[in-house]
Formats: structure tokens, C-alpha cells, sequence
């Protein structure tokens, strides 16, 4: 089986340009199902072969994650990667069926994204305010991840090559390897232009930074757990009270463009969304935010 999932893995890598983070996670969720099933049957995880595994196995081992309590969200990705894996495997010739077809993902309960008032983003984004390179990064990053409403991983991968600022607009590669065009701000924009000449030629000089944008203080690329630390750092300056994620800027992008009447398709594109019922979320956000403000401002409500 290790060889089947070897070639699985290469596979979801080359043909279907998986994230990084996806690779890890059901290489990870296989081999923890491969120790599962090897103590299941009673064979030696080296032994396993795909027809090993029937419809009674893959119920045992959903009902053996339910048992250890394990997030409704872990359980499913795992019998995503199992899913999957059988599917490539039954399109190999490798596996007879796939037992996986007929479980079913567990039902989620609805959560509304957390997101920022729009007075604490201009807080945080305007807090970097000394005239130092690690301000002048820190203030540039924060503009951006709030103006494009990119991921974090989309912010640290940015190269100087996908900067427009003439045009204000930021080439970002997104899940999937998919490219998307991002409009800026002219904060963001004058943010970005500041750092780039004032502040990333110092930062520059300490390490090997290539064509990375933003770069940390030894001169190379900045990672998520450094923008990570620069939005806790923020946070707590500002006594905002709460934990903000790099996320959540995102969240709060897509709420205020909604709360401000851009098109909910408009809002799909700018994220980088492939179906509009990922972005219709943000729609029962700004409904639950006017039934707040209904409830609190009417006499009568």
C-alpha cells in the first residue's frame, strides 16, 4: 500500500497541482489508516493490499475516529483522503471497489466567519507608524492582506514580479496553482511603494532574499508564522481584545465590500473562489449584522 499511496501523492501533485499543505495532510491521514486497518485485519501494514479494505473496514474506521472525539472537520478530511485514494486506485486497476463511496461526510454545523469592524482594520493597518524597514514592511503587508483579501499563503509567496503599482494591481497564485489579478488601494499602494524604497533594500542586505516581497529581518522570505506574529503584535498595540488571525482579514475584505453593495460575483472573483456557495457565506454574515443593528437601534424591534 505504501507504494500505491507514493504514486498517489505524486499524482495529486503533478496532474492536480495540490497545495503543499494537502499533500502533508493525506499523506499523514493514509498512514494513520494504514496503522489502523493493519491492527484491524490483524496483518502487517506492509501486507495491506488495496482489496483488504471493504465496506465493514471503512465503517470501523469512521466509527474509531468518531470515538476519539475528533473534530467533525478531521473526520471528514480524512475520508476525503481515503475517498480519494481509492478512486485513483480504482482508475489504476489497483483496487476492485471502492468501499469509500457509499460513507458519507459528517454534516457540519454552520459557523459565520469571524471578521473586523472596519475601524479596528484601519486600526491595525495604520499602526505600524515608525520610519523604520520592519515598519515599513509591516504597515505594507497589513494594507495588502486587507485590499486584496488574499490567504497568507498567497501574501508570502508574492514576488516583486507580480507587483503592479502603476496599474495597482498584485498577480497572486492561489489554491490549485490558479492565478487571479487583485486590485489595491491607494493606501496599499503608497504603503507598498514606501516599503520597497525605503525599507526592503535594508532588510535586503542581511540574507539572500531573491525576488521575495516581503522578507523578515535576516533579509529572506517572510513566513506565515512571522505574519502570524507581526498581526499579534499589532493587536495587542491596539487593545483590540481579541485574537485576529491573518484570515480574518480576509473575512473582513469580502463583509465590508458586501455591507458596501459590490456584487457578490465580483466579491467570487476577488477572493478567488471556484463556486459562488463558498462566497454566499459572507451574505448571512451582513444579514446577521443588520438584524444586530435592527434590534438594537428600533423601538419597536
Amino acid at each position: 500500500m505504501y507504494s500505491y499511496i507514493d504514486n498517489f501523492i505524486n499524482y495529486l501533485q503533478v496532474e492536480k497541482n495540490a497545495s503543499g499543505h494537502t499533500l502533508e495532510s493525506y499523506q499523514r491521514d493514509l498512514f494513520q489508516g494504514l496503522d489502523f486497518f493493519a491492527k484491524l485485519l490483524k496483518k502487517k501494514e506492509t501486507d495491506l493490499l488495496p482489496g483488504d479494505l471493504d465496506y465493514a473496514a471503512a465503517r470501523a474506521y469512521l466509527a474509531a475516529l468518531s470515538s476519539r472525539g475528533l473534530a467533525r472537520t478531521t473526520i471528514n478530511r480524512k475520508l476525503a483522503a481515503w475517498r480519494s485514494f481509492f478512486r485513483f486506485l480504482s482508475r489504476e486497476g489497483a483496487a476492485p471497489e471502492n468501499p469509500w463511496a457509499r460513507t458519507s461526510h459528517l454534516r457540519l454545523k454552520k459557523r459565520l466567519p469571524a471578521f473586523l469592524f472596519e475601524d479596528d482594520c484601519r486600526l491595525l493597518v495604520e499602526a505600524p507608524a515608525e520610519p523604520n524597514p520592519l515598519a515599513l514592511r509591516n504597515r505594507a503587508l497589513l494594507e495588502t492582506l486587507y485590499a486584496a483579501g488574499m490567504r497568507v499563503g498567497e501574501l508570502v509567496r508574492l514576488d516583486l514580479s507580480d507587483l503592479d503599482l502603476q496599474g495597482r494591481l498584485i498577480r497572486l497564485l492561489g489554491k490549485g496553482k490558479k492565478e487571479r489579478l487583485a486590485p489595491i488601494g491607494i493606501p496599499a499602494r503608497d504603503a507598498l511603494q514606501n516599503y520597497l524604497d525605503k525599507g526592503r533594500p535594508v532588510l535586503a542586505e542581511k540574507g539572500n532574499p531573491g525576488q521575495a516581497l516581503f522578507l523578515n529581518c535576516f533579509g529572506n522570505r517572510l513566513s506565515i508564522r512571522g505574519v502570524q506574529k507581526i498581526i499579534e503584535k499589532y493587536t495587542h498595540l491596539c487593545g483590540l481584545g481579541r485574537r485576529v488571525s491573518p484570515h480574518m482579514f480576509r473575512h473582513s475584505f469580502a463583509t465590508h465590500l458586501l455591507d458596501r453593495g459590490a456584487d457578490i460575483r465580483a466579491v467570487q472573483e476577488f477572493l478567488g473562489h471556484a463556486r459562488l456557495s463558498t462566497t454566499q457565506i459572507y451574505t448571512h454574515v451582513t444579514r446577521e449584522r443588520l438584524k444586530q443593528v435592527y434590534r438594537k437601534s428600533h423601538p419597536r424591534a
